[in-house]
């Protein structure tokens, strides 16, 4: 790393290896001490998921080569919240690592379900903590802040050292009717705030709108009108995290004298540990997907995944007819109490089409408030400015867009420090000599299968072609003069049947082969990996002749 200004300085900096610049992917460091030999506090190691530019990738995570370097120097691993862009990586990343991790109990039983469900997954110890507690990890005294979020427990971090006080918001809203769990500490809140607070490092997801989000008590309300004015079946999809929604669903069900199915794997995992938490007390039973047989069509609520319209989860399946147990017909409803997340506009849509096809009802966050964010507007960012009095701040969680539009916000609050950073910045937060220092390796890592690897080490280069213009195998036999003993075996995926002229791609490209063989000079066909290489060219070159475009070509050679 290149030196930095004032580096025998115990600074503290804020490193983020994901997160900053895009929605999804959070991983952040917080660091004390000198350039050199500072001591660091990972703050949530989250996932994103991938879209087309990253064919057959299941998730994609930080590249964590800087922690593995500095692994020594790392006191521990604190979960914001449960959210998979938050705590998705942990399975993944922490055999790499081995750092003590902090979690609150729902995160916690979350995560050990979610191994239990993961061949393989190694069980990740965790120190439960509640939120208000105060935990020393190495150098850092860490603050569990109560905040509100579409989650339960989730937690800002006050993070204390010697060189200041930096307030870690995670994921968080205004809300004082939360649904389940405590709503956000605004007196705690006031009260770092009159501590002092050096460094605010800030959820940007929503700085580009005005005004302040609904609470999820007026969602609860919504669903109890929109599901009394159904006369037939009612299916509900939502972020399976979201309990206060699901206890919401439920609550809305027996008002209206309905029983809730629950359709789908990540929803029962929740609502399991959420019920051993006490999260869904006092609510009726829930009922498995067989007794969708039985229940009459206007006493069902099926509560079911795929929000975003995941092809495996159970409401995609549902709508394309292809679920074993559950069917919705003309005049049930479905409401999607959720938002499309940027890049599942298609999936949403494919799904919604499919329901309609059945003329089934569609309610969204556009025909009745069934939904609300939980990230906080420009109006509850000012709340929140006001309560803490940051010198410093830091937007992150977002987008170029949100960022930018928050940190301008900031500005126009009076904050006077603002530093817009991006991910594998070193940011000094120290009040009056806030801003970029240094830079630290990141990118991302990918899962694929079974392997986690840079996304070019795992083939995805290879298939992005594949999608775009298919592949060419050929087999070839020649002899030890290189003369060609059988005519070229050529496959052909993903391309054209025929040529213009009818005639089989398959006979197209052969010929091609056989005449480019033919003119290599008979000397020099003794080479098998010059035929090869020749057979390839002419393969590639006939291909973009008759097709326009260059295909990837793998050729075979064997000598008898």
């Amino acid at each position: 790393m290149a030196s930095a200004k004032n580096n025998n300085n115990n600074d503290i900096v804020f490193l983020p290896l994901g997160g900053v610049g895009e929605i999804g992917m959070n991983l952040g460091l917080y660091g004390y001490g000198p350039e050199g030999d500072r001591t660091w506090l990972i703050v949530d190691c989250g996932v994103s998921f991938a879209g087309p530019e990253l064919p057959g990738i299941d998730l994609v995570l930080p590249d964590i080569k800087f922690l593995e370097d500095e692994v020594d120097n790392i006191v521990g691993m604190v979960i914001t919240h449960a959210h998979e862009d938050h705590y998705g990586g942990i399975l993944h990343l922490w055999p790499f690592l081995k750092v003590p991790v902090y979690a609150t109990a729902f995160t916690a039983g979350l995560l050990a379900a979610k191994a239990e469900s993961e061949p393989g997954a190694e069980a990740v110890p965790v120190t439960v903590v509640r939120q208000g507690e105060r935990h020393e990890i190495g150098p850092f005294d860490v603050e569990f802040v109560a905040m509100a979020h579409s989650i339960p427990e989730p937690c800002a971090l006050a993070i204390r050292t010697p060189a200041g006080m930096v307030l870690h918001t995670g994921d968080w809203k205004i809300d004082h009717t939360p649904g389940v769990g405590h709503p956000i500490d605004v007196d705690r809140l006031a009260e770092l705030g009159r501590e002092g607070v050096m460094a605010l490092v800030c959820d940007s997801t929503n700085a580009i709108r005005d005004g302040v989000s609904p609470s999820e008590a007026d969602v609860a309300e919504e669903l109890k009108k929109v599901m009394a004015s159904a006369k037939n079946r009612v299916a509900i999809t939502t972020f399976a995290s979201n309990v206060a929604r699901i206890r919401a669903i439920a609550e809305a069900a027996a008002a209206n004298d309905r029983d809730v199915v629950v359709v789908g794997r990540s929803m029962h995992r929740v609502i399991a540990v959420a019920g051993e938490l006490g999260y869904l007390e006092g609510l009726k039973p829930f009922h498995d997907e067989e007794a969708f047989g039985y229940l009459p069509r206007d006493k069902c609520v099926l509560l079911c995944t795929g929000s975003q319209g995941e092809s495996r989860a159970a409401l995609a399946r549902i709508a394309a007819g292809d679920h074993r147990n559950i069917a919705l017909s003309k005049g049930d409803t479905v409401i999607f109490s959720s938002r499309t997340i940027p890049g599942n506009e298609k999936a949403v849509a494919e799904v919604q089409n499919n329901l309609a096809d059945k003329d089934v009802q569609i309610v969204t966050d556009r025909d009745a408030l069934v939904h609300v964010s939980g990230h906080p507007r420009r109006g509850e960012l000012e709340q929140l400015y006001r309560l803490v009095d940051p010198k410093v701040v830091l937007p992150v969680h977002g987008e170029p867009l949100h960022l930018a539009a928050h940190a301008a916000f900031a500005k126009s609050l009076g904050v006077r420090e603002v530093v817009r950073g991006k991910n594998g910045d070193i940011v000094r937060l120290s009040q009056g000599r806030a801003g970029i220092i240094d830079e630290a390796p990141s990118g991302i890592m990918v899962k694929d299968g079974d392997i986690l690897d840079d996304p070019e080490v795992t083939g995805v280069k290879e298939r992005r072609k594949l999608s775009y213009a298919g592949a060419a195998v050929i087999a070839l036999v020649v002899n030890r003069a290189g003369d060609l003993l059988t005519d070229p075996q050529v496959t052909l995926l993903g391309h054209p049947d025929t040529d213009d002229d009818g005639e089989p791609m398959e006979n197209v490209v052969s010929k091609a082969i056989v005449g480019a063989v033919k003119s290599i000079p008979k000397g020099r066909r003794k080479d098998k990996d010059l035929v090869g290489e020749a057979a390839r060219r002419a393969a590639r070159s006939e291909i973009l002749d008759v097709w326009g475009k260059k295909t990837l070509c793998k050729v075979m050679v064997t000598q008898l």
